[in-house]
Protein backbone atom coordinates (compact mmCIF):
# COMPACT_ATOMS: atom_id res chain seq x y z
CA UNK A 1 0.00 0.00 0.00
CA UNK A 2 1.05 3.61 -0.59
CA UNK A 3 0.82 6.86 1.20
CA UNK A 4 -2.53 8.84 -1.03
CA UNK A 5 -1.66 12.43 -0.16
CA UNK A 6 2.27 11.80 -0.69
CA UNK A 7 1.77 10.19 -3.06
CA UNK A 8 -0.42 12.65 -5.13
CA UNK A 9 1.82 15.48 -4.25
CA UNK A 10 5.02 13.23 -5.97
CA UNK A 11 2.22 12.59 -9.03
CA UNK A 12 1.48 16.42 -9.23
CA UNK A 13 5.34 16.89 -9.45
CA UNK A 14 5.53 14.64 -12.66
CA UNK A 15 2.34 16.47 -14.16
CA UNK A 16 3.77 19.87 -13.78
CA UNK A 17 7.06 18.41 -15.87
CA UNK A 18 4.92 17.12 -18.66
CA UNK A 19 2.86 20.30 -18.72
CA UNK A 20 5.84 22.20 -19.01
CA UNK A 21 7.26 20.35 -21.70
CA UNK A 22 4.38 20.41 -23.68
CA UNK A 23 3.86 24.18 -23.39
CA UNK A 24 7.62 24.47 -24.07
CA UNK A 25 6.87 22.30 -27.08
CA UNK A 26 3.68 24.73 -28.00
CA UNK A 27 1.04 22.00 -27.82
CA UNK A 28 -0.07 22.70 -24.35
CA UNK A 29 -4.35 23.14 -23.98
CA UNK A 30 -4.32 26.38 -24.37
CA UNK A 31 -1.08 27.22 -25.88
CA UNK A 32 -0.25 30.83 -25.49
CA UNK A 33 1.98 32.76 -28.52
CA UNK A 34 3.40 35.28 -26.11
CA UNK A 35 3.84 33.25 -22.54
CA UNK A 36 4.20 30.03 -23.30
CA UNK A 37 8.01 29.17 -22.39
CA UNK A 38 7.01 31.63 -19.09
CA UNK A 39 4.28 29.30 -18.42
CA UNK A 40 6.65 26.03 -18.90
CA UNK A 41 9.06 27.84 -16.26
CA UNK A 42 6.18 28.52 -13.93
CA UNK A 43 4.90 24.54 -14.43
CA UNK A 44 8.61 23.81 -13.28
CA UNK A 45 8.63 26.10 -10.21
CA UNK A 46 5.19 24.03 -9.26
CA UNK A 47 6.89 21.27 -9.70
CA UNK A 48 9.41 22.19 -7.19
CA UNK A 49 6.62 22.99 -4.50
CA UNK A 50 5.17 19.82 -4.95
CA UNK A 51 8.69 18.03 -4.46
CA UNK A 52 8.69 20.35 -1.35
CA UNK A 53 5.87 19.11 0.48
CA UNK A 54 5.47 15.30 -0.27
CA UNK A 55 8.49 14.80 1.52
CA UNK A 56 7.27 17.48 4.49
CA UNK A 57 3.45 15.56 4.41
CA UNK A 58 5.03 11.90 4.58
CA UNK A 59 7.10 12.85 7.75
CA UNK A 60 4.19 15.11 9.03
CA UNK A 61 1.69 11.68 8.63
CA UNK A 62 4.72 9.10 9.24
CA UNK A 63 4.14 7.55 5.77
CA UNK A 64 7.37 7.23 4.64
CA UNK A 65 8.14 4.55 2.61
CA UNK A 66 11.00 3.12 0.03
CA UNK A 67 8.08 3.14 -2.47
CA UNK A 68 7.60 6.77 -2.00
CA UNK A 69 11.13 7.88 -2.11
CA UNK A 70 11.85 5.51 -5.60
CA UNK A 71 8.45 7.83 -6.73
CA UNK A 72 9.93 10.74 -6.17
CA UNK A 73 13.13 10.93 -8.11
CA UNK A 74 10.95 9.03 -11.09
CA UNK A 75 8.64 11.94 -11.07
CA UNK A 76 12.08 14.29 -10.20
CA UNK A 77 14.08 13.22 -13.52
CA UNK A 78 11.16 14.66 -15.92
CA UNK A 79 10.10 17.64 -13.80
CA UNK A 80 14.00 18.74 -13.28
CA UNK A 81 15.58 16.76 -15.73
CA UNK A 82 13.73 16.30 -18.79
CA UNK A 83 11.73 19.92 -18.67
CA UNK A 84 14.45 22.50 -17.80
CA UNK A 85 16.75 21.10 -21.03
CA UNK A 86 13.53 21.06 -23.32
CA UNK A 87 12.85 24.47 -22.18
CA UNK A 88 16.83 25.63 -22.08
CA UNK A 89 16.66 24.55 -26.42
CA UNK A 90 13.61 26.06 -26.85
CA UNK A 91 14.21 29.30 -25.32
CA UNK A 92 17.64 30.42 -27.24
CA UNK A 93 16.15 29.03 -30.26
CA UNK A 94 12.82 30.95 -30.26
CA UNK A 95 12.42 34.26 -31.03
CA UNK A 96 11.15 36.64 -28.20
CA UNK A 97 10.33 39.56 -30.79
CA UNK A 98 10.56 42.23 -28.13
CA UNK A 99 10.60 45.84 -29.25
CA UNK A 100 14.12 46.99 -30.20
CA UNK A 101 15.91 44.06 -28.78
CA UNK A 102 19.56 43.56 -29.84
CA UNK A 103 20.85 40.47 -31.76
CA UNK A 104 22.96 37.89 -29.97
CA UNK A 105 26.42 38.01 -30.58
CA UNK A 106 26.39 34.76 -31.83
CA UNK A 107 23.92 31.62 -32.59
CA UNK A 108 24.60 28.34 -30.60
CA UNK A 109 24.44 25.66 -33.19
CA UNK A 110 21.75 23.20 -32.49
CA UNK A 111 23.97 20.16 -32.20
CA UNK A 112 25.60 21.99 -29.55
CA UNK A 113 22.27 22.97 -27.46
CA UNK A 114 20.84 19.17 -28.04
CA UNK A 115 24.77 17.92 -26.26
CA UNK A 116 24.49 20.66 -23.21
CA UNK A 117 20.49 19.68 -22.59
CA UNK A 118 21.69 16.20 -23.28
CA UNK A 119 24.68 16.55 -20.41
CA UNK A 120 22.37 18.50 -17.86
CA UNK A 121 19.59 15.52 -18.31
CA UNK A 122 22.61 12.94 -17.42
CA UNK A 123 23.56 14.78 -14.79
CA UNK A 124 20.13 15.08 -13.13
CA UNK A 125 19.50 10.77 -13.27
CA UNK A 126 23.38 10.35 -11.80
CA UNK A 127 22.43 12.78 -9.02
CA UNK A 128 19.16 11.47 -8.13
CA UNK A 129 20.85 7.84 -8.27
CA UNK A 130 23.79 8.66 -5.97
CA UNK A 131 20.90 10.37 -3.20
CA UNK A 132 18.78 7.51 -2.98
CA UNK A 133 21.71 5.26 -2.94
CA UNK A 134 23.83 7.34 0.18
CA UNK A 135 20.59 8.75 1.90
CA UNK A 136 18.89 6.77 4.47
CA UNK A 137 15.36 7.66 6.17
CA UNK A 138 17.41 8.78 9.42
CA UNK A 139 19.22 11.40 6.86
CA UNK A 140 19.00 15.02 8.62
CA UNK A 141 18.81 16.51 5.17
CA UNK A 142 20.68 19.60 6.72
CA UNK A 143 23.01 19.34 3.85
CA UNK A 144 23.08 18.07 0.11
CA UNK A 145 26.42 16.63 -1.44
CA UNK A 146 26.28 18.56 -4.85
CA UNK A 147 23.28 21.00 -5.94
CA UNK A 148 20.47 19.39 -5.81
CA UNK A 149 18.49 18.86 -8.82
CA UNK A 150 14.97 21.28 -8.05
CA UNK A 151 17.86 24.59 -7.62
CA UNK A 152 19.71 23.61 -10.80
CA UNK A 153 16.48 23.04 -12.87
CA UNK A 154 15.19 26.35 -10.78
CA UNK A 155 18.01 28.32 -12.34
CA UNK A 156 17.68 27.29 -15.88
CA UNK A 157 13.79 27.97 -15.59
CA UNK A 158 14.44 31.27 -13.88
CA UNK A 159 16.09 32.71 -17.33
CA UNK A 160 12.43 32.60 -19.20
CA UNK A 161 10.74 34.46 -15.94
CA UNK A 162 13.56 37.00 -16.18
CA UNK A 163 12.47 37.25 -20.26
CA UNK A 164 8.44 37.40 -19.40
CA UNK A 165 9.94 40.76 -17.31
CA UNK A 166 11.61 42.07 -19.93
CA UNK A 167 9.08 41.98 -22.54
CA UNK A 168 7.04 43.80 -19.76
CA UNK A 169 9.65 46.58 -19.33
CA UNK A 170 9.88 47.17 -23.11
CA UNK A 171 6.37 48.27 -22.83
CA UNK A 172 7.08 51.19 -20.84
CA UNK A 173 8.21 54.33 -22.17
CA UNK A 174 11.52 55.51 -20.57
CA UNK A 175 15.05 55.21 -21.80
CA UNK A 176 15.48 53.04 -18.88
CA UNK A 177 13.55 50.72 -19.39
CA UNK A 178 13.95 50.31 -22.94
CA UNK A 179 17.93 49.75 -22.81
CA UNK A 180 17.40 47.05 -20.03
CA UNK A 181 15.21 45.16 -22.59
CA UNK A 182 17.43 45.65 -25.69
CA UNK A 183 20.80 44.61 -23.73
CA UNK A 184 18.86 42.10 -21.21
CA UNK A 185 17.73 39.83 -24.36
CA UNK A 186 20.99 38.74 -25.62
CA UNK A 187 22.64 38.73 -22.18
CA UNK A 188 19.94 36.42 -21.27
CA UNK A 189 20.01 34.00 -24.13
CA UNK A 190 23.99 33.90 -24.37
CA UNK A 191 24.25 32.95 -20.86
CA UNK A 192 21.33 29.82 -20.34
CA UNK A 193 23.06 27.57 -22.12
CA UNK A 194 26.81 28.06 -20.37
CA UNK A 195 24.53 28.37 -16.90
CA UNK A 196 22.75 25.06 -18.16
CA UNK A 197 26.03 23.44 -18.73
CA UNK A 198 28.08 24.46 -15.21
CA UNK A 199 25.22 23.78 -12.52
CA UNK A 200 24.69 20.12 -14.43
CA UNK A 201 28.67 19.68 -12.94
CA UNK A 202 27.55 21.08 -9.97
CA UNK A 203 24.68 18.54 -9.55
CA UNK A 204 27.68 15.79 -9.49
CA UNK A 205 30.18 17.54 -7.58
CA UNK A 206 30.61 16.93 -4.01
CA UNK A 207 30.24 20.68 -2.91
CA UNK A 208 28.24 21.04 0.26
CA UNK A 209 24.98 22.87 -0.17
CA UNK A 210 22.31 23.73 2.39
CA UNK A 211 19.03 22.71 2.72
CA UNK A 212 16.87 25.44 2.31
CA UNK A 213 13.50 24.39 3.00
CA UNK A 214 14.68 23.09 6.60
CA UNK A 215 16.42 26.27 7.26
CA UNK A 216 13.59 28.14 7.21
CA UNK A 217 10.81 26.65 8.00
CA UNK A 218 12.59 24.25 10.82
CA UNK A 219 14.45 24.73 13.93
CA UNK A 220 15.76 28.62 15.18
CA UNK A 221 17.46 30.34 13.02
CA UNK A 222 20.58 32.79 12.83
CA UNK A 223 20.25 36.48 12.45
CA UNK A 224 22.56 36.04 9.55
CA UNK A 225 19.30 34.04 7.66
CA UNK A 226 17.39 36.84 8.62
CA UNK A 227 19.37 39.29 6.98
CA UNK A 228 19.07 37.12 3.86
CA UNK A 229 16.31 36.26 3.82
CA UNK A 230 14.92 40.59 4.26
CA UNK A 231 17.67 41.19 1.72
CA UNK A 232 16.23 38.95 -0.80
CA UNK A 233 12.81 40.18 -0.72
CA UNK A 234 14.08 43.69 -0.96
CA UNK A 235 15.84 42.94 -4.60
CA UNK A 236 12.63 40.98 -5.49
CA UNK A 237 10.60 44.15 -4.78
CA UNK A 238 13.07 46.14 -6.79
CA UNK A 239 13.73 44.07 -10.14
CA UNK A 240 10.66 41.95 -9.56
CA UNK A 241 10.92 38.96 -12.20
CA UNK A 242 14.54 39.87 -12.98
CA UNK A 243 15.74 38.48 -9.59
CA UNK A 244 14.77 35.25 -9.87
CA UNK A 245 17.88 34.11 -12.07
CA UNK A 246 20.04 36.47 -9.89
CA UNK A 247 18.67 34.38 -6.60
CA UNK A 248 18.91 30.74 -7.92
CA UNK A 249 22.23 31.51 -9.57
CA UNK A 250 23.74 32.87 -6.08
CA UNK A 251 22.59 29.80 -4.38
CA UNK A 252 24.36 27.91 -7.10
CA UNK A 253 27.63 29.75 -7.73
CA UNK A 254 27.39 30.86 -4.17
CA UNK A 255 28.74 27.83 -2.45
CA UNK A 256 31.51 26.60 -4.94
CA UNK A 257 32.84 30.36 -5.03
CA UNK A 258 32.93 30.03 -1.12
CA UNK A 259 34.86 26.41 -1.01
CA UNK A 260 36.80 27.48 -3.37
CA UNK A 261 38.07 31.25 -1.36
CA UNK A 262 38.35 29.23 1.78
CA UNK A 263 40.80 26.73 0.03
CA UNK A 264 42.61 29.39 -1.42
CA UNK A 265 43.01 31.23 1.91
CA UNK A 266 43.68 27.93 3.87
CA UNK A 267 46.57 27.22 1.40
CA UNK A 268 48.15 30.97 1.57
CA UNK A 269 48.11 30.51 5.76
CA UNK A 270 49.87 27.08 5.14
CA UNK A 271 52.52 28.14 2.42
CA UNK A 272 52.83 32.11 3.37
CA UNK A 273 55.94 31.96 1.32
CA UNK A 274 54.12 31.08 -1.93
CA UNK A 275 52.62 32.98 -3.94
Amino acid sequence: MFAVLPTLLTLGNAACGFGAITYAAKVGPEPMERDFLFIAAGLIFLGMVFDMLDGSAARWTNQTTEFGGQLDSLCDAITFGVAPAFLMIQFVRHDHNIVGALSTPFDYPARLLWVIGVLFVVCVLLRLARFNVETDEEDSHAEFSGLPSPAAAGTVAAFPIAMHGLADLSLEPTTRTTLIAEYGVPILIVALPLVTLIVACLMVSRIRYPHVFNQLFQGKRPRQHLIQLVFTLAVVFIVRELAVPLIFCYFAFGAPLKSLWTEVVQRKKENPGEA
